[in-house]
């Protein structure tokens, strides 16, 4: 259809505010038309590179520059650019580099020691190789279909193995409709990005960025110093955090206050405590609460303005145009009762590569099953009560207890593993292991976590074990009980 065919989204903004600034770092700004640039400078990099439409590139780059034009590089060439998160252990990326059938990777070369177990069939090229390396002359696209996949990026499964959510050129389109349509668009707006690129909630920062003609000032890493001196000095007026940075920014600007241009705090990653939003009242910074995911591009619930004060820890009504209901057992649920979160909109992800079975399985007749449980008050605001029922968030990161679990069991002393959140002041919740040898075999606390600091990322590995002597608590069909476990540590 002609209606799903848009020009080139940053050639059109090139073309539209050209002398623009679309990218501060601490050293420097780009603006549009030098963004194009080094955009078409990158496709003919990945052209004389064998990169060709519909390939699948692995990108392991940190908050950089050159992330941006990478990506724009692989949008004019039609390829599709596969994000990994760099806190993953060399076990992972492997993974993932195989299952998303990439060509390619390109690399941040503080991340080398992580590729030591990469499949040989994936061509890798550090970053200071890609910019060194020699222009072909790609066949640059003028115009984008919206039904073409953009992106893939993993998502951590509740049983087994990642699932890459595939994001169209038409999620990210929405998405950021979605967002203006709620927050407004102002001209002297400007995003500071924090959150990594990597993770839908920076790709769909830099997205925004184009469709605005928006500068982004990126940032690389968290520090609640220079975050509060680009807010207090940049003219920033939107960011993205998870409720352990708000805690830190907050802290960090004591008696200061932020300029009356900054308009929003947008707040991801689970249910921010009352208590910090109380605060941010107080203080005067606007706080919006959302809720989303990977497979909705990003947020796809919320609260507007008009509702901060009066719906404190909501994560309001979904966007413009998507819908939300709350679903138990097949029906609808009343105002305040509890169920599973279902969406559906233009935002929602087509499924997942290669996975076929997990697709049917989360998306009905276009409604997304989210797996999370929640309620909508009586005036159809949404409170988010948990991440899946057994889902843990540690520093804004999800974890997934049966992942834990399963690198746990592969050691060949332990008959059960059970992983549950603990709550911790610094990252919200932490991992703990509950853990029962097989009769007669001993295995030292050091050990389990040794092996699990080899296959996982940092923040999924437990900050404890405990050792049971009577087995996991289970129920009749001999499910383990984690919500038992909870109490154990209560």
């Amino acid at each position: 259809m002609a209606s799903d065919i848009m020009p080139n989204w940053l050639i059109k903004r090139a073309d539209l505010s050209p002398e623009r600034v679309a990218l501060i770092t601490e050293e420097a700004t780009w603006t549009f038309n030098e963004l194009h640039k080094l955009s078409v400078s990158a496709a003919n990099k990945l052209s004389a590179l064998g990169v060709k439409h519909g390939d699948h590139v692995a990108v392991l780059i940190g908050n950089r520059k050159e992330f941006l034009f990478l990506l724009h590089g692989l949008e004019y060439i039609g390829a599709v650019a596969v994000l990994l998160n760099t806190k993953l252990t060399s076990h992972e990326i492997s993974w993932q580099l195989e299952n998303s059938e990439s060509r390619l990777l390109v690399f941040d070369d503080v991340f080398l020691e992580k590729l030591e177990n990469a499949p040989k069939a994936v061509k890798q090229l550090s970053l200071a190789e890609f910019i060194n390396a020699e222009e072909g002359k790609a066949t640059i696209r003028f115009e984008y279909d919206l039904n073409e996949v953009h992106t893939i990026i993993y998502t951590s499964g509740t049983t087994g193995n990642p699932k890459g959510v595939m994001l169209s050129y038409g999620n990210h389109w929405w998405n950021a409709v979605s967002s203006s349509l709620n927050l407004g668009l102002h001209m002297d707006d400007c995003w500071l990005c924090v959150t990594p690129l990597f993770h839908v909630s920076g790709l769909s920062i830099l997205m925004k960025s184009v469709f605005y003609g928006m500068p982004i000032y990126l940032v690389e890493k968290f520090d609640p110093a220079k975050v509060n001196m680009a807010i207090e000095n940049y003219h920033v007026t939107h960011i993205s955090v998870v409720s352990q940075m708000l805690v830190r920014l907050v802290a960090d600007l004591g008696e200061r206050v932020y300029p009356k241009s900054f308009r929003c705090a947008l707040l991801g990653g689970g249910p921010a405590p009352k208590p910090l939003l109380e605060i941010c009242k107080e203080k005067g910074i606007p706080v919006y609460q959302s809720y989303g995911m990977t497979e909705t591009s990003s947020q796809i619930a919320t609260l507007s303005t008009e509702y901060m004060l009066s719906k404190l820890g909501s994560a309001g009504k979904s966007l413009f145009p998507a819908q939300l209901r709350i679903e138990k057992d097949g029906k609808e649920q009343s105002a305040n009762e509890a169920g599973e979160i279902v969406v559906k909109g233009p935002v929602v992800t087509k499924g997942y590569w290669k996975n076929e079975e997990a697709t049917e399985k989360s998306i009905v007749n276009a409604w997304l099953y989210t797996g999370d449980i929640g309620y909508l008050d009586e005036d159809g605001f949404l409170y988010v009560l948990d991440r899946r029922n057994d889902l843990i968030i540690s520093g804004g990161e999800n974890i997934y207890p049966a992942e834990i679990e399963a690198v746990i069991l592969s050691h060949s002393a332990i008959e059960e593993a059970g992983v549950v959140g603990q709550s911790d002041e610094k990252w919200g919740q932490v991992p703990i292991a509950f853990v029962k040898t097989w009769d007669g075999e001993m295995v030292t606390k050091e050990e389990i976590l040794s092996l699990c600091k080899e296959r996982l990322a940092k923040y999924k590995v437990p900050v404890d074990v405990i050792f049971v002597e009577d087995g996991l608590p289970r129920n009749a069909s001999n499910k383990l009980m984690r919500k038992e476990l909870r109490k154990l540590l209560d």
